[in-house]
């Protein structure tokens, strides 16, 4: 698969919001080193099974994410490295939003420093 068409197919399989949400359920669960299985992404998602399990095929397919077989149960896993291209592709926009990002932030400042100050006048004037 080249880079384009594995980018295409990360790119359609976040677009769903329901994926989204099962690659940040397997996230949570991969950052301890552990895999779900579909029963347990069932309950956390609470969709039917036969609709969670399409959703971990698109993803399974897309490379986003592993399966390996334990006895009955099939347990998945995040592939983070299949997130790169998306993420590389994202950053380039990144331009667009850290400048807001940066105001607010000032904004932020400038308002916890007139806190301050109104309250060191308040406390000498009282």
């Amino acid at each position: 698969m080249t880079a384009i068409t594995a980018n295409q197919s990360a790119f359609a399989a976040i677009a769903e919001p329901t994926r989204r949400r099962l690659l940040d359920i397997l996230a949570r669960g991969g950052a301890s080193g552990a895999s779900l299985s579909v029963t347990e992404l069932v309950k956390k998602v609470r969709r039917r099974q036969p609709d969670v399990s399409k959703d971990l095929a698109v993803l399974r397919e897309a490379g986003l994410v592993s399966v390996t077989k334990a006895g009955r149960q099939r347990l998945y896993a995040v592939e983070g490295q299949a997130m790169r291209g998306v993420y590389e592709w994202v950053a380039q926009y990144e331009q667009f939003w850290s400048h807001q990002v940066d105001r607010i932030q000032a904004r932020a400042e400038a308002n916890a420093r007139r806190a301050r100050q109104q309250d060191t006048n308040e406390r000498r004037s009282s």
